[in-house]
């Protein structure tokens, strides 16, 4: 079984209709699945929907696990910290930043994880965005920051040394996800320019927009992805 963990980009989304509807009791907390026999779909943001700080990444994660999913791909909103990444691409990240606030199952117990995301896996989902998009990057550095509000202009001229572009949401997934060896890989869509890196000021109405037409080639990639995987 493999598992697909959506944001905000898919809230709308059609492509898990008539999959079926459960909730998963953790010992973290309960996840609302969406499941087919050979697939689950996860909305991070849970529902209702719950703002990025107030995730419950632990339960998330479990579930999976407990539903037997052997891989995750996770759809993450990202805004870009360099000009050269412009929005509408699509980053495959390589590695993560979040020094300040690490999720773990580990809190009664001395156990260490030297944190890689899953190359291979990368490669795969790499190669089925490029059927759908030219604008599509293997490889980047992902900062996560707390939220739920945007980051600063002070702060953005401090992350962009360090990274390529910022969300909320995947540094914690993944380092769960690794602890219980279940290989991680993500499609970042890139939605805005991040606070201060282009001259243009940064409105929500434009991210908004962003994510929506974002959103229909994630789907396509999806269907691609979930076909190849159906057997």
């Amino acid at each position: 079984m493999f598992a697909i963990i959506g944001g905000t980009s898919l809230l709308e989304t059609a492509i898990f209709n008539g999959w079926c509807d459960s909730v998963v009791n953790t010992q973290y907390g309960n996840a609302t699945v969406k499941t087919t026999d050979t697939a689950v779909f996860l909305q991070r943001h849970g529902y209702p929907c719950r703002p990025p700080h107030r995730i419950d990444h632990r339960a998330n994660i479990a579930a999976l696990k407990e539903l037997g999913a052997r891989k995750v791909l996770a759809i993450n909103s990202v805004g870009s910290l360099k000009t050269a990444i412009i929005p509408g691409t699509l980053i495959i990240p390589d590695d993560f930043i979040c020094p300040w606030h690490v999720e773990t199952f580990f809190d009664d117990e001395a156990r260490f994880m030297i944190p890689a995301m899953d190359e291979t896996f990368a490669r795969e989902i790499f190669d089925i965005c490029i059927m759908h998009t030219r604008s599509v990057r293997m490889g980047g550095t992902y900062v996560q920051t707390i939220g739920p509000r945007l980051e600063t202009r002070a702060e953005i001229r401090m992350l962009k040394r360090f990274g390529d572009i910022v969300g909320m949401t995947l540094a914690s997934e993944a380092t769960l996800a690794m602890e219980l060896e279940l290989p991680y890989a993500s499609i970042c869509s890139v939605d805005n320019y991040c606070n201060g890196i282009h001259p243009k000021r940064l409105i929500m109405d434009e991210i908004f927009n962003n994510v929506t037409k974002n959103a229909r080639t994630i789907e396509n990639i999806l269907d691609t992805f979930i076909g190849g995987n159906v057997t």
